[in-house]
């Protein structure tokens, strides 16, 4: 092992005999568990592959764990704050939606529900998570991003836990099951759904899945629905995609949102966070509607605001966390978990970070203000990336993060059609939490799962959805299982 690795969780030799079996099992039951994905090769709505996995759980540090349980509900007050703070949107983003089409279009119809009065209900549903790495370099966890729509695979990898348990057991070591925490992200995100629309208080009424033309990630959305009627038999679910809303959907006199005969109380947003998402001028007029609508959204568009890049680095700046968070204690745990953040803007704080950037492009990476996977500029990348636009204002709709570098480890990567692949990787956390609440007072604010995404170790990108990373589950290790110093 090397200074910067974690040890894998179980020993990773062993025949082929023993290998080819222990993956066969692990496809079978990721296959009659649903932790699956449609395929994007050969797309067909009556068949599935697994989702990417590793065969076993990856090793993550115990101590850095629990604090990310333990700051989520923080970071969910501390998010509906931000989203309920005009002002503070307002100055935060004035620069980026100048030159950020999808963030100015956001930001317009931010602008134009304010101006007709706002939204006609004051209840809002946040379903969040909130990525990290741990750092080597610091010893501690630090904060990639905070995501405040689509936060997927909540399911696949509730799921993915006890396929690991199945397997470490079908490995020989039933002993480390108690190193691997349970995961309730499922049940936990559905509950707020669920919740939500009992608030609504219209019996008839239905949840609103708002989705894609063409669903890929299909189990992690449906296994939510088949959740929600396991909790709460009453209850419908309906998907509906924003054309269809545009096109369809209707506002009644006192604002309650009608699609197909269907009076909508919550609408759960897996779409609308890309601009290819919005093709036309109906796309818009939709999400006006439901912004405007009695609907409960998840999130609403100043919640979709507050989780922009922009607004990230503009939290890490001294003083700012103050305004939101009263409590010491609070404010001390939030900023331990940031990284350096910080401004390409024109001025002269940005003209020193863009300078840095240009010197030294290895120590960062460079991010635009969305949502998906496959949009940062990392490493040698950078410099001419930023020398092509130095003179422009597109500078603005840029951030600029030191570069986390996390621990390595090695495990089996298994994919559809491919045999496994023993592989250095990197493993990145990402904590489920919710928050349902009015700009005046939050009504509940919970923790309610993890996940762990892992990517080969020098691929930058590491999205599952887009077929860059693969599902993962945690193996909790102490300071003498890692090897770390």
């Amino acid at each position: 092992m090397g200074e910067t690795d974690l040890y894998p969780c179980v020993p990773l030799e062993m025949s082929a005999d023993r290998l080819d079996d222990l993956v066969d099992k692990a496809k079978t039951y990721a296959l009659m568990h649903g932790i699956c994905m449609r395929r994007k090769d050969a797309f067909d709505t009556d068949a599935l592959h697994f989702a990417p996995f590793v065969l076993f759980p990856s090793p993550f540090p115990r101590k850095e764990f629990n604090k990310a349980i333990e700051i989520q509900t923080i970071l969910n007050e501390l998010m509906h704050k931000v989203a309920h703070d005009d002002d503070f949107l307002r100055e935060s983003l004035k620069n980026t939606i100048q030159v950020d089409d999808f963030t100015g279009r956001l930001f317009q119809l931010y602008d134009k529900v304010q101006k007709h009065g706002g939204s006609a209900q004051v209840i809002e549903a946040g379903l969040f998570r909130s990525d990290y790495f741990y750092c080597q370099a610091n010893k501690g966890l630090k904060q990639v991003e905070f995501n405040t729509i689509a936060s997927s695979f909540g399911c696949l990898t509730s799921k993915l836990v006890d396929q690991h348990k199945y397997v470490v057991q079908e490995a020989g070591y039933p002993e480390h099951l108690k190193n691997i925490p349970e995961n309730n992200a499922l049940s936990g995100l559905a509950n707020a759904l669920v919740n939500s629309w009992k608030l609504y208080n219209q019996p008839k009424s239905v949840i609103l899945f708002l989705v894609e033309d063409v669903t890929y990630n299909i189990c992690d959305q449906k296994f939510h629905e088949f959740e929600i009627r396991e909790q709460c038999p009453e209850v419908f679910v309906i998907r509906k995609t924003l054309t269809e809303i545009g096109n369809r959907g209707k506002l009644t006199e006192d604002k309650r949102l009608i699609i197909d005969g269907h009076e909508v109380a919550v609408i759960y947003m897996r779409c609308g966070y890309h601009p290819d998402q919005y093709p036309s001028e109906v796309e818009w007029d939709a999400r006006f509607m439901m912004e405007m609508s009695l609907a409960i959204k998840s999130p609403s568009v100043h919640y979709h605001l507050a989780g922009t890049k922009k607004v990230q680095q503009e939290l890490a700046k001294p003083g700012v966390l103050e305004k939101f968070l009263g409590d010491k204690a609070k404010i001390e745990s939030v900023r331990d978990i940031f990284t350096g953040l910080y401004s390409l803007d024109k001025d002269e704080i940005g003209n020193a970070s863009f300078q840095r950037a240009i010197e030294t492009p290895e120590k960062f990476v460079l991010k635009p203000q969305r949502e998906g996977g496959g949009n940062n500029v990392y490493g040698a990348d950078i410099k001419p990336f930023l020398e092509k636009i130095a003179d422009s204002d597109e500078r603005s709709a840029y951030i600029l993060m030191d570069m986390i570098e996390p621990p390595i480890t090695t495990n089996y990567m298994v994919r559809p059609g491919e045999a496994p692949l023993l592989a250095k990787c990197i493993s990145e956390l990402g904590i489920f939490g919710y928050v349902i609440g009015t700009k005046d007072s939050i009504l509940e604010n919970k923790q309610v799962g993890h996940m762990l995404r892992t990517k080969l170790s020098h691929v930058n990108e590491g999205g599952v959805a887009a077929g860059l990373g693969a599902l993962d589950s945690v193996y909790l290790v102490d300071a003498s299982r890692c090897c770390l110093n």
